[in-house]
C-alpha cells in the first residue's frame, strides 16, 4: 500500500513540474471583447514567450482567453472564437499564433 502511494505522490509531482511562461497552467483570462483576430500579431512570431508579451498579444487581439502551447503538449482541438493559442519551441521562442 506504501508504494501506491509514494508512486502516486512521485507522479503527482511529475505533472506540476511543468510550466508555461505564466507558470499557471490554466489560460489567462482578461475580458476582451472576445472575439480573437489573430492577424495584427503575427510579427510576434520569433519572440521569446514571456508573461508579459502574452498580456499584450492577449489585449491585440481582443482575445478573452490566452492559451500558451508548450512543445510537444497535447491540447484539445475545440474551437473557442475568444481564445488565443500561442504555441512555442524549447527555447521558449513563438513558432505560432492563432485564434480557436
Amino acid at each position: 500500500m506504501m508504494r501506491h502511494i509514494s508512486l502516486l505522490a512521485v507522479a503527482a509531482l511529475t505533472v506540476t513540474g511543468c510550466t508555461t511562461p505564466s507558470t499557471d497552467a490554466a489560460p489567462i483570462e482578461r475580458g476582451g471583447s472576445g472575439v480573437c483576430n489573430a492577424d495584427n500579431v503575427q510579427d510576434r512570431i520569433g519572440q521569446v514567450a514571456t508573461p508579459e508579451l502574452g498580456a499584450e498579444l492577449l489585449a491585440a487581439t481582443g482575445a478573452r482567453t490566452l492559451r500558451w502551447g508548450p512543445p510537444r503538449s497535447a491540447m484539445t482541438m475545440d474551437y473557442r472564437p475568444d481564445r488565443l493559442t500561442v504555441s512555442y519551441d524549447d527555447n521558449m521562442v513563438i513558432d505560432r499564433i492563432s485564434c480557436g
